[in-house]
């Protein structure tokens, strides 16, 4: 029997990076877990979920107000136990901690500390890639993005997301888990799948610690 593929893999960066995309194409890329002959329903995850509040577009774990700060550390420490418990499975997550980090201390000032929380995930094997683009190819990314879009207005302030991948290209250097940065500016999906492989096929992240 063949060694049991469970990547665990945090996405993080900006708008318009493409994480999304990159996370449902790793989520059936055969070297990252498997071959498949039909779909099944592997998780990908996302702190952007808005399930903090009744309407679309509200609020979660990135962009909670301070007195929804006990509801998301909660949440934070429910999903290190639930990786725990389940740590012989793939995971793969589109923006977690770090767009919290991020968020927060660029819309109240405040750095939340989430060394505990990096010291559970680096422990059941979660490795973070952080996807980037230069300043000029935001643009282009933008008007793509926009053919598809419910919300674009989101989208109206370019320099707020290069603003938002500083803070967040800092942040990363600072997290203790291992870390891959991937330049999207080319728009080049299929070669950032293959980057991304290589390197966990290199650390060994695509097998249970």
């Amino acid at each position: 029997m063949s060694q049991k593929l469970c990547p665990k893999i945090i996405l993080e960066g900006t708008r318009l990076t493409f994480k999304t995309e990159i996370a449902f194409e790793l989520n059936q890329h055969p070297r990252i877990v498997g071959p498949r002959k039909y779909r099944y329903h592997s998780p990908i995850i996302s702190a952007e979920w808005c399930a903090f509040t009744n309407f679309p577009w509200g609020r979660g774990l990135i962009n909670f107000e301070p007195q929804e700060e006990n509801q998301a550390m909660e949440t934070y420490a429910t999903w290190a136990r639930l990786f725990e418990l389940q740590r012989y499975y793939s995971w793969i997550i589109d923006r977690f901690h770090l767009s919290t980090k991020m968020f927060q201390l660029q819309k109240y000032g405040k750095e939340y500390d989430f060394n505990w929380l990096e010291q559970r995930l680096k422990e059941v094997g979660f490795h973070l890639v952080f996807v980037y683009r230069n300043r000029d190819s935001f643009k282009e990314a933008r008007e793509e993005r926009l053919k598809v879009s419910g919300n674009p207005s989101q989208y109206d302030d370019i320099d707020a997301f290069y603003r938002e991948q500083e803070t967040l290209g800092r942040l990363v250097d600072e997290s203790i888990l291992p870390k891959l940065k991937i330049d999207i500016s080319d728009n080049n999906i299929p070669a950032a799948l293959e980057n991304i492989a290589d390197w966990l096929t290199e650390t060994g992240g695509l097998y249970a610690k």
